[in-house]
């Protein structure tokens, strides 16, 4: 079965990022001249998905508002003449890219339960799933493509993850894997948040998941978790101890832009590949390097 719908998770509130996520979402944070949402809904249009539903809260009406028309601007730009056309194709395709709807988690009650908001959306099929603040870079190969590719060669839940150190594991979740091939693991097993002593391994999930449509049966019977909420890792756990998932050690570069470092690497590392601005870029931080 070909995965062709995906759920976006952007209904945190970003309190990492305060107080700038007081009025911008932090999933729209520029990443030079693009906000690191779009980066998310254009790797999913080229891993072949067509229907994306965006959970959203409270103040993040901003997200829609970026992918949909704007006559008044594309009036402005037409005026321009031929000197604003690429601006025009760009500013259209932002709104032509996918079939994207938005449904509202009105109590914010942990991933689990912004999850469950997509349940009539997914109907029986599977679907991929990207946390919104994880943008991760792979022009070639595109991770969620990865993931699917994973899925279909092996009809169970797929979870993206990679190796972080064990301070960072300690915050994330880890994974109990054994190697099937390539960067192909078989996972049983996880634990949110573990001590030290509960370490599996090293591999922790990091922004992209590919599930069957049974995760919603799972959550309906899943307790609450961390934070007194309902965590989409509890379900997933259940998921890997009865039927097994695989993870994928994916390839691509990540940036968290739910944390200030992460939003600023981002911001350097894409700037110096920028087509524009890259090679000026790199002679100004040559620069700045010499008065560190």
């Amino acid at each position: 079965m070909k995965v062709k719908k995906a759920i976006i998770l952007a209904a945190g509130l970003g309190t990492r990022m305060l107080p700038a996520t007081k009025s911008v979402p932090k999933e729209l944070f520029p990443i030079v001249d693009k906000p690191a949402l779009q980066y998310l809904v254009e790797e999913l249009v080229h891993s072949g998905i067509t229907d994306i539903m965006i959970v959203i809260s409270r103040g993040k009406t901003l997200i829609e508002d970026h992918f949909d028309r704007s006559p008044e601007l594309e009036e402005r730009l037409i005026a321009g003449g031929e000197k604003k056309a690429d601006l025009l194709k760009q500013v259209r395709q932002v709104s032509d890219m996918a079939n994207i709807i938005y449904v509202r988690q009105k109590t914010l009650n942990g991933t689990g339960g912004a999850l469950q908001m997509a349940r009539q959306f997914v109907g029986n099929d599977a679907f991929a799933v990207l946390y919104g603040d994880d943008v991760i870079i792979n022009d070639e190969y595109p991770v969620t493509k990865q993931l699917i590719d994973a899925y279909e060669e092996y009809g169970l839940g797929v979870a993206g993850v990679q190796e972080v150190s064990e301070e960072a594991i300690q915050k994330y979740s880890t994974m109990k894997v054994e190697k099937l091939k390539d960067n192909k693991y078989s996972l049983t097993d996880m634990i949110e948040k573990p001590t030290k002593d509960q370490i599996l391994s090293l591999f922790s999930i990091l922004g992209r998941i590919v599930l069957p449509a049974e995760i919603f049966d799972i959550l309906d019977k899943t307790p609450l978790g961390a934070g007194n909420e309902l965590q989409l890792t509890d379900a997933m756990k259940t998921l890997a101890n009865t039927k097994g998932m695989i993870a994928v050690d994916f390839i691509g570069k990540r940036y968290d832009m739910g944390n200030k470092l992460g939003v600023m690497q981002a911001q350097v590392e894409m700037a110096l590949k920028h087509p524009e601005i890259g090679t000026e870029f790199k002679e100004y931080l040559k620069e700045i390097a010499k008065t560190l």
